[in-house]
């Protein structure tokens, strides 16, 4: 009755095959039970010990049951990341470091907000409150007033291997407690103890019994104490009973930006094609969607689905330019002869529309055709193709209510992610450049730092992260409202210049943003009446409007956290 479309009648057939599969591989659905059940009591025991030096929880685990039955509980861990503070961490900042470590997770309320309302204490008219904050299911919004929106969850199945289970708990170890915090001003060390851990877990053989002592070879962890083992059979732990914090803050008020030196941009930059290089300029014009030609065109796969550096790194050595008078846009890549793609819209007769998809937004777009699918194929080694956002459509494809503007005013986005430009700070990127320095005990240029970070608007202002507390900027006659930080994720990892990944920028911010890996802000502006009506230049002044309860204070002194 429910169905969308036809029943698939067809594959009914191979139910039986499947489960008999099932049944050769595993020996049958109660030895499923059992070997998932054990890894899952195996993680939650060693989750649920894992300490600070303050004795403060790492985590906060979200349960109906004390993980002692598997007929009542399945193999799933629902939790949220706690600092030595007893703050949680956003479910979207441990999203991206697990990606970061080929991890996978589930994050938010799972389709199930009546236990997400129970478990995180969460009224309805917190519900209220948090759609009106912009709050929707499937964003990135993972705290509102310090208090959590969802949680991660963890599961495992038939495939999963004690192993899998260890590469999450050294996650947890290592992306919490390593021993370079030390050398971070912005987070005090924390040393992590552990208690014991059962040993009476099954599984499908006794060759593959699995063990009680959590393997950390890395020596960054010799300082953790190893488990002692014990005899006893499922015993359950005392349920956390700490409580989420209830304070909300106070609505924030614009308020001018009074003395300190002038602040400017410093650089403009906007990325004609999604995810591929960026393209620098001294000036340029603003259009309806932000910076004009900025990210009209992506590279899909064979599958129409759009690809970006997080699959194919590559992407950041594919060049393209545009040239206004020409009304072209040159692509350029090493080894390969530059190749031009026409500016005008071909939205004719002859163009196919199709539906593509933006971080599960909708778009109308069209094929650029073979010549360039052919040229970007042979460069990236792998079936791929040029689509553009068409305009005709485009207007209406994407719109976005931010918060603060009025619900009656569509902004309309290209090709972005979540809005119309980034603007990230030379201040705050000098600060964040030490730490990583620090880090990885070698020199990191401020330019490939700040090409990492793929903005469209760079400036210089006299304190670091001080663009946090903004709720407005105006530059020169274009006025822009803050629509909040940038949460940032692997792509950052990635040198701009070489296609090379090194985690440990992504690992560097967490650490030195207080476990947070925000950096920049999201802008939005009014819908012009032209796509020319104005221009942005580097050297423009810029002028910020405050919020007079920020949430997000910058750093002052090595003993105050920054929340990010």
């Amino acid at each position: 009755r429910f169905e969308d479309g036809t029943v698939s009648f067809l594959d009914i057939i191979a139910l039986k095959h499947g489960f008999d599969v099932l049944e050769k591989l595993t020996g049958g659905m109660e030895k499923i039970k059992q070997h998932t059940f054990a890894l899952a009591h195996y993680t939650y025991t060693v989750l649920s010990n894992l300490k600070y030096a303050n004795g403060a929880p790492v985590v906060r685990i979200y349960s109906d049951t004390d993980f002692s039955n598997p007929d009542v509980q399945g193999p799933i861990i629902n939790f949220n990341v706690l600092d030595e503070n007893g703050d949680t961490l956003g479910f979207s900042q441990v999203d991206s470091m697990a990606s970061l470590h080929n991890i996978h997770v589930r994050t938010g309320c799972f389709c199930n907000t009546g236990a997400c309302q129970m478990h995180l204490g969460i009224s309805n008219e917190d519900i209220r409150k948090n759609l009106q904050a912009g709050h929707v299911c499937g964003d990135n919004i993972d705290l509102i007033d310090g208090r959590p929106t969802g949680s991660v969850r963890i599961s495992f199945g038939y495939m999963s291997s004690f192993e899998d289970a260890q590469t999450f708990l050294n996650f947890i170890i290592a992306t919490r407690l390593s021993k370079s915090d030390a050398e971070i001003p912005f987070q005090s060390v924390a040393k992590l103890t552990t208690e014991s851990v059962p040993d009476d877990h099954l599984s499908f053989n006794n060759a593959d019994k699995l063990s009680p002592t959590l393997q950390i070879s890395d020596e960054e962890f010799s300082n953790v104490p190893s488990e002692t083992e014990t005899t006893g059979r499922w015993q359950p732990l005392e349920p956390q009973a700490e409580s989420i914090r209830a304070a909300v803050s106070e609505t924030a008020v614009p308020m001018c930006r009074k003395g300190g030196k002038p602040i400017t941009v410093a650089k403009i930059y906007l990325y004609p094609i999604k995810s591929c290089s960026a393209f620098e300029v001294t000036e340029w014009p603003v259009g309806n969607q932000g910076l004009l030609y900025d990210r009209n065109w992506m590279v899909v796969n064979r599958n129409g689905v759009c690809m970006t550096q997080k699959q194919e790194r590559r992407l950041c050595l594919v060049t393209p330019s545009i040239d206004l008078k020409q009304k072209i846009m040159v692509i350029q890549a090493e080894g390969m002869d530059p190749i031009c793609v026409p500016l005008e819209d071909n939205t004719g007769k002859e163009a196919v529309i199709c539906e593509s998809k933006v971080c599960s937004h909708r778009v109308k777009t069209y094929d650029c055709g073979e010549r360039i699918a052919g040229w970007l194929s042979k460069f990236l080694g792998r079936p791929c193709r040029l689509i553009r956002q068409s305009s005709d459509v485009k207007s209406k494809s994407r719109q976005k209510n931010p918060k603060g503007l009025s619900s009656t005013t569509n902004i309309s986005l290209s090709l972005v992610n979540e809005a119309q430009y980034l603007l990230i700070n030379v201040a705050s990127i000098l600060q964040l450049k030490e730490h990583i320095c620090a880090r990885l005990k070698e020199p990191l240029e401020i330019e490939e730092l700040i090409r990492r970070f793929r903005a469209n608007i760079v400036i210089s202002a006299p304190e670091s992260f001080e663009e946090e507390e903004w709720a407005e900027i105006s530059i020169g006659a274009l006025q822009f409202q803050v629509v909040g930080p940038c949460s940032r994720c692997q792509v950052i990892c990635i040198d701009q210049q070489s296609g090379e990944k090194n985690k440990e920028i992504l690992q560097s911010l967490s650490a030195a943003r207080g476990r947070k890996t925000n950096f920049g802000i999201y802008l939005m502006n009014q819908p012009l009446l032209s796509p020319f009506s104005d221009i942005l230049s580097v050297g423009s002044q810029v002028i910020p409007v405050l919020k007079e309860n920020t949430e997000i204070q910058p750093p002052t002194s090595s003993k105050e956290k920054c929340s990010g």
